[in-house]
């Protein structure tokens, strides 16, 4: 599995293209559809994931759909396998898609690098404090692929937990 991460956007949002073979997914078409579909090349894409709807995160997401004739979280493809978390806290509707066998996860703005989302922009405090709860049982060295800046890991993330409730 190869991630190429495209930075779009005037809030700097992570889009990622998942890739194995000649095969890939969306995460998180935030912006600039163009340099999207460039990074995409000539593969398929098999499907789009959006980890919630805040604007910085689906600018592109109608020409994704559009054009590559995809569902949003539903993959056409038995080369990705992966779990939809639901994750609420930043929004209600937040959710985590987790890839086992790779061992990475993908968290939109529920987790960053030394930091979590914001709750006062749809979300709920308390949500958010059973989502940590919650993703605290899942492995340290899962990588976490967030919604804005560097990946990190979520045993350095777990670390911080006990500061944001």
């Amino acid at each position: 599995m190869n991630i190429k991460t495209i930075v779009v956007g005037p809030l700097e949002t992570n889009c990622y293209i998942i890739s194995v073979d000649n095969e890939c997914i969306i995460v998180d078409p935030g912006d600039e559809f163009n340099k999207i579909k460039e990074a995409i090349g000539d593969k398929k894409v098999v499907g789009c994931l959006v980890t919630h709807f805040h604007q910085d995160h689906i600018e592109a997401l109608e020409e994704v759909l559009s054009k590559y004739e995809v569902d949003i979280n539903k993959i056409s493809s038995s080369k990705f396998e992966f779990n939809i978390i639901e994750t609420p806290g930043h929004t209600k509707e937040s959710r985590t898609f987790y890839f086992e066998k790779n061992n990475i996860m993908f968290t939109g703005d529920f987790i960053f690098n030394r930091g979590i989302g914001r709750t006062d922009l749809g979300g709920s405090d308390q949500d958010m404090k059973s989502s940590l709860e919650m993703i605290n049982s899942y492995p340290d060295n899962t990588i976490i692929y967030p919604g804005h800046g560097p990946s990190t890991t979520l045993g350095e993330e777990k670390k911080r937990f006990s500061l944001y409730y």
